[in-house]
This record gives C-alpha cells, structure tokens and sequence, in this order.
C-alpha cells in the first residue's frame, strides 16, 4: 500500500475553499473536487472561524503556547548548565 504524499494548499488557496463552503457549496463537493480529508477541511474552517489564520502558531492554545516556552527555556538553561560543568572541569 503506498502512502499518499503529503500535499500542501496555500492560505489564499485554503481561504477560497472555506469561502466557497461559506457561500453555500457543499462540504461534500469541496471535499471530493480537491480530494481533501474531512477532517482537514474541517480544521480549516475552525481556523478560519477563530483566527482567521492556518499557520499553527497562530492557533495554538494557550496551554500549548505556555508549553512551548517552557520547553525553549529549559533547553536554555540546560545548554548554560552543560557550559558551567565543562568550565568546573576547567577550573578544578
């Protein structure tokens, strides 16, 4: 079984998809015209509709925004960590 490969839709491209929905085509028809998944398509008008905007950090939550930061400054304070024991190592 082969994989499809991963496509990848333009935000003007997605916009008009989700205007065409908003006009009154059927999810159905768009759906089966672009060959999208449902649940994509889906997402797409839920990031329209909060949003306004498909780029992932646009719509993270705030938990996921939170964690984000999280994660970026324990890196940092394990990169300053690993600079103090090479300099102890130095040192003594």
């Amino acid at each position: 079984m082969n994989k499809q490969e991963r496509r990848i839709f333009s935000d003007s491209l997605r916009q008009q998809m989700v205007k065409l929905h908003l006009n009154g085509k059927s999810r159905a028809d768009i759906i089966r015209e672009y060959e999208l998944t449902p649940s994509t398509f889906n997402r797409w008008i839920n990031q329209s509709k909060t949003t306004g905007s498909f780029k992932e950090e646009d719509n993270l939550s705030d938990e996921a925004r939170k964690l984000r930061v999280l994660r970026k400054h324990v890196q940092q304070l394990e990169m300053e960590n690993d600079v103090l024991k090479q300099a102890a190592l130095i040192i003594g």
